[in-house]
């Protein structure tokens, strides 16, 4: 049995297993995220009306001819402020949800979250160091990204066996080097100047999209979609890698090289995403658990799904993050507050396995 045909074949058999997804469920996926996302222009403690957000976007977007009737404030506060915050969201909010998804199939297991091999680990320890060497935004952002990467290559390295990667060596090598990185950061924090240093990294721990600008937005987007499409491309093989590596093999598989690519298309997006918004933590644990309630365990349809409802999400918490309070409310903190609880429901719900 050939390759495309063998996973083909997996995809056919779960989609008779589980009911596909009506046009209707797919319809309100797509209208979830895009709605949040215009609503998420107009709300903020500088409300903007609707007419003018249109003709800013449509002024400065699409370059149509709108007269400007609006104020120098008005357009900074749309395009500067909220606009790159919101693609942000849904940048983020997507991937950490594909990555989880992809992660939960790899490692068959609907509890494993993107940042099981340590990434949010390495990259925290890369931020704390860069702020305490008084780095720009852009060099503590990049010692983020480059740590998160370093963290997983160690975690890969460390579990490969005879030219094999078991998946019970990446789950204990990713514990080995997140315990490893997150005591590198406790000695960060010990030693950090308790005035201004170790305050700014408690809240860069925490997670936040209030400092994404249009230059961070213009960095960050490349990598992101790039592994994205790379995770949504590997859809078919991941029902294979669920089942297991020796089946993945009988099937004419490479398994090896499907686990290899997924790691670093996650890895990529978890780095970026941890070295411009902080920890952002049960997003890739709570969207795909609900998304394979809604559309089954076929990756065919679940990554998708976890696509839009992830973007979807994460724009709708930091909507909450800017109104609940007079303060805005680390984003980190508020995914943890809520997914936390829903997730529990929906392990108590699903009892834990893939339906």
């Amino acid at each position: 049995m050939s390759n495309n045909t063998g996973v083909k074949q997996i995809s056919v058999n779960l989609g008779q297993i589980e009911k596909k997804p009506s046009t209707l469920k797919w319809v309100l996926m797509l209208i979830f995220p895009v709605c949040l996302f215009v609503i998420t222009l107009f709300l903020g403690r500088y409300p903007v009306p609707p007419n003018e957000v249109f003709s800013i976007l449509g002024q400065k977007l699409l370059r149509l001819p709108i007269e400007t009737y609006w104020t120098d404030t008005v357009e900074t506060v749309v395009v500067r402020v909220r606009l790159p915050r919101a693609i942000m969201a849904a940048l983020v909010g997507a991937g950490l949800s594909m990555s989880g998804a992809s992660f939960q199939g790899m490692f068959q297991n609907p509890l494993v979250s993107p940042f099981v091999l340590g990434v949010s680990a390495g990259a925290s320890f890369g931020a704390a160091l860069g702020l305490v060497l008084e780095l720009p935004a852009l060099g503590i952002q990049l010692m983020a990204f480059c740590f998160g990467l370093i963290a997983v290559a160690i975690t890969y390295f460390t579990a490969r066996i005879y030219k094999v990667t078991p998946i019970l060596m990446l789950v204990l090598s990713g514990m080995v080097v997140s315990t490893f990185f997150q005591s590198m950061l406790s000695l960060i924090k010990f030693l950090a100047d308790d005035d201004e240093k170790l305050p700014a990294i408690t809240f860069w721990l925490m997670g936040s999209l209030g400092s994404v600008s249009l230059q961070d937005l213009a960095i960050a987007v490349l990598p992101i979609l790039v592994s994205m499409t790379g995770l949504y491309l590997l859809r078919w093989r991941l029902n294979v890698l669920s089942m297991g590596d020796r089946e993945a093999r009988a099937l004419g598989v490479n398994s090896e090289l499907i686990k290899a690519l997924i790691i670093v298309f996650t890895t990529i997006i978890s780095s970026t995403a941890v070295a411009f918004c902080g920890i952002i933590g049960w997003v890739g644990q709570v969207i795909p658990h609900f998304c394979r309630m809604i559309v089954g365990p076929d990756h065919k349809v679940l990554i998708p799904a976890t696509m839009l409802v992830g973007a979807g999400y994460l724009i709708m918490i930091d909507n909450l993050c800017r109104l609940l309070t007079a303060t805005e409310i680390p984003l980190g903190i508020l995914t943890a507050v809520i997914g936390a609880p829903v997730f529990a429901y929906l392990l108590r719900k699903t009892k834990g396995g893939w339906n």
